[in-house]
């Protein structure tokens, strides 16, 4: 376990997706149970938490090679106008094993020094980088693989929607998916490991802060939609006015007193059963949130204050993530993921100044989020990771990118190792090795679902469960190997 050091710096429905009528996948779930040889006990509390960068973010004017001669002059003859000057670029301490090393945008220094170590402690890293990485139905071993089409590729490449679904779903053939991996980690984990959802109702282990996601819906869990101010109602956003609290009551007597007299048939009595539930839930869950009280001597609320997050959406969700996680024991969850939509990355045309008055705002919301964990002793039971629609083309367009493929991705907290650079960073020259054409489209050489499979090890999907998680990890790593598929765990 990893110190708590503090960071440096300035201190519709309530639920969607609620208690199943049916759960078609009931049997399967004990099934695994049964088999999890190396399932997880419920006492631990964990949290996952995805940022996704909607729209495609230009990640390789993220990270960006920075030896010379050699990485950066290949980065900047194929960036031309978009590349941004070695002399601006925040190195970063590490080299590969070619003895490359490499460099952060300079919007990015609080992202710098959480791989460097904080506060300029090497012992104290917290975030590594992980190059290369893409939707991939099977392993592309080289550029010609592709060309002469060896592989199966998956459906719809470059497409916003389809490679939006499939980094969600983590099946990327093409066929219709209707859940997400986070909801179906929900089906298998969620009566094993929080267990203290019983009775009446419960509350759900996913939230998102970014309205419905198919990374949520599972086949029996669903996810808890919230804002950065509390749970929604089905009278709009949450608010104590005295009106709004009468409205809500009264739509609670409607559905929850009629049930045995009017509602004869099944399905409606069960619905209007589930309706009440959910107000409750929310109520309840309001509670704890608005008030989310002291850890360990802490005030939650005073961290949460002095963290600087930015006033932007991304901010004010981080920081209600934080309240959530905060409350866990109130809500009797052991595990809880979340997912933010940070969107806006689909930079077609003047990318330097939007990219980096926007990456500036990330930077300042995970470091926010990051010290916020720190001072409350959550960041070893917190794990943060990025995803994206795809990465950009290489090649400008006159005075921004287009869509391509592979890109690179962030994973933070106190269980990541920290400093390094996981995968094959690529060769960035146009027609190179790594580019499959169009512009300087770069393949991956790293799966989602190696990616996803670490963070759900850790999560505590066992091997038994992971197939039914990620039904197309056995393409790419074995979940019985004693060695994790990345190796960004500590």
């Amino acid at each position: 376990m990893k110190s708590r050091r503090q960071f440096l710096g300035e201190a519709s429905c309530a639920a969607i997706g609620s208690t199943p009528i049916l759960s078609t996948l009931l049997n399967l779930t004990m099934a695994n149970h049964a088999a999890a040889a190396n399932g997880e006990a419920a006492g631990t509390r964990k949290a996952l938490v995805c940022l996704y960068l909607g729209g495609g973010c230009d990640t390789f004017n993220f990270l960006i090679p920075m030896d010379q001669p050699g990485g950066y002059d290949e980065y900047a003859a194929s960036r031309t106008n978009l590349a941004i000057p070695r002399s601006q670029l925040i190195p970063l301490n590490f080299s590969d094993s070619f003895g490359r090393t490499y460099g952060i945008h300079p919007s990015c220094p609080r992202i710098a020094e959480m791989f460097n170590g904080l506060g300029g402690d090497p012992a104290e890293k917290r975030l590594s980088l992980l190059a290369n990485i893409g939707t991939l139905v099977e392993p592309i071993p080289d550029k010609e693989a592709y060309q002469q089409k060896l592989v199966d590729l998956p459906q719809a490449l470059f497409s916003h929607r389809d490679q939006t679904e499939q980094w969600q779903t983590s099946v990327p053939q093409g066929m219709q998916v209707l859940t997400g991996w986070a909801g179906r980690c929900a089906d298998v984990i969620h009566s094993r490991l929080n267990t203290e959802q019983t009775g009446g109702y419960y509350m759900p282990m996913n939230f998102s802060l970014s309205g419905n996601s198919t990374f949520q819906i599972g086949e029996s869990e669903g996810q808890f939609v919230i804002t950065s101010n509390g749970a929604l109602t089905f009278t709009g956003a949450n608010s104590s006015t005295p009106a709004h609290r009468a409205k809500q009551a009264a739509i609670g007597s409607t559905v929850e007193s009629p049930i045995e007299d009017h509602y004869q048939n099944l399905f409606q009595r069960t619905h209007g059963q589930i309706t009440a539930n959910s107000i409750a839930r929310g109520e309840d869950f309001q509670t704890h949130f608005d008030d989310p009280g002291s850890i360990d001597g802490i005030n939650v609320e005073a961290v949460i204050n002095a963290a600087n997050f930015p006033d932007h959406s991304v901010g004010r969700n981080l920081a209600a993530a934080v309240r959530t996680i905060a409350i866990r024991d109130d809500l009797n969850l052991h595990r809880q993921t979340f997912f933010i939509e940070f969107g806006g990355w689909d930079h077609h045309s003047e990318l330097l100044n939007t990219q980096g008055g926007m990456l500036a705002i990330l930077d300042q919301a995970l470091f926010a989020f990051q010290q916020c964990l720190e001072q409350l002793g959550l960041s070893d039971d917190v794990m943060t990771f990025t995803a994206s629609d795809f990465g950009r083309t290489l090649r400008s367009n006159g005075q921004g990118t287009d869509h391509a493929w592979s890109a690179n991705q962030m994973v933070l907290g106190g269980p990541v190792g920290g400093g390094e650079i996981l995968g094959h960073f690529p060769s960035l020259a146009i027609d190179g090795p790594d580019d499959i054409g169009r512009g300087g489209r770069i393949f991956p050489r790293m799966s989602v679902d190696e990616y996803f499979c670490e963070l759900l090890r850790w999560f505590g999907v066992s091997n038994g469960e992971m197939d039914t998680v990620l039904p197309n990890i056995r393409t790419f790593y074995d979940p019985y190997s004693s060695t994790n598929p990345v190796g960004f765990l500590a």
